[in-house]
């Protein structure tokens, strides 16, 4: 029986540290491991704690305003259910053939989105997060430009911008909301180009050959996953667009696949294919998502019995996606500055 405990054991010791200029560090919704995620404060500490980019998820108010969230559906990351006056916004949609119940950001204006108050999405796993809830607003797009430009004069560093279409397809057919002119014209009125460090994310296939054709340059990025396929692109699977044939049809329209860790390590630890067969199509690797709380790591990599224990966990998992070759790791928590026995 191979043991591995070994194995693990044996490609930690060939790993090397993280390091920002060997891999890009991508804060996954900010520092949401310490902070509210999708918020101002979490896009902040990240930055503090030496991320290279901060990734943003976009969703569209019904007045056509850029705002991140996780999901387009509010009640698990606000308020918005223990406020009266929006009780009659709730309602059931079949989103990427899912039914969700809920209270929508494309029913809400900016203004009225403007009153709600953000909340930890886990507090089961991040109670420290929960700290924070009611503080922080849901920041615009143009808010989160505006404070990495801060940060970039306060710093004198490049910080990058990294945000994810949501669910486009089901906005454009059930409520007309085009998010990619929609992104494009906010890029316009930001000043943002494609010289600036940017990519642009998406589990669909369609936007992003749009943006390709319509964007001017952004490094785009192909998400895919274990398991389904794109939401607007029903025959399609995830499975097949990351054979050596799939990822070359990618590869004409995309710069990066953002691959699910599953795609990118074997159980033990071990490189898989993909990274070797996406580099032969011209594409980059990009791995989601680094964790530290025990239950999201591999449980060779966990600290103590506790769901919600920390340990080294997440930066020995990060070395052992560099080890493997990708070129950034999504991470909830700061990789950069910190070692590990």
């Amino acid at each position: 029986m191979i043991d591995s405990h070994l194995i693990l054991a044996a490609l930690l010791a060939a790993a090397s540290p993280v390091a920002a200029q060997d891999m890009l560090i991508i804060a996954h919704r900010g520092a949401s491991a310490e902070r509210p995620e999708h918020t101002l404060a979490a896009y902040e500490l990240a930055i503090d704690q030496g991320a290279d980019y901060i990734e943003p998820d976009l969703v569209a108010t019904k007045d056509l305003v850029l705002v991140s969230r996780h999901e387009n559906e509010l009640s698990g990351t606000t308020d918005v259910a223990s406020r009266e006056e929006f009780e009659d916004r709730r309602r059931d949609k079949t989103i990427d053939g899912q039914k969700v119940a809920g209270w929508f950001a494309e029913d809400f204006t900016l203004a009225e989105l403007r009153t709600l108050r953000a909340k930890e999405r886990i507090p089961s796993l991040r109670p420290a997060n929960a700290r924070f809830d009611g503080l922080y607003q849901v920041p615009t797009l143009a808010e989160i430009a505006k404070l990495v430009r801060a940060k970039e004069a306060a710093t004198g560093r490049r910080i990058g911008l990294y945000p994810e279409l949501k669910h486009p397809e089901f906005l454009l057919q059930n409520d007309g909301i085009d998010m990619v002119d929609l992104l494009l014209r906010e890029f316009r009125t930001l000043g943002i180009t494609p010289a600036d460090p940017v990519f642009i994310q998406s589990f669909e296939v369609g936007p992003l050959q749009r943006l390709k054709q319509r964007g001017g340059g952004f490094k785009l990025v192909q998400l895919v996953a274990p398991i389904g396929g794109p939401a607007d692109e029903p025959a399609m699977r995830y499975a097949e667009m990351v054979t050596p044939t799939g990822l070359a049809e990618v590869a004409k329209y995309a710069d990066a696949v953002g691959a699910h860790i599953a795609l990118v390590l074997t159980p033990e630890g071990a490189p898989t294919a993909l990274v070797a067969d996406a580099k032969a199509a011209g594409l980059a690797v990009h791995a989601w998502t680094v964790r530290p709380e025990n239950d999201f790591l591999p449980v060779m990599l966990r600290t103590g019995d506790e769901p919600k224990g920390r340990g080294c966990g997440d930066v020995k998992l990060a070395a052992l996606l560099k080890a493997a070759g990708v070129a950034g790791v999504f991470s909830d928590g700061a990789l950069n500055g910190r070692s590990c026995p």
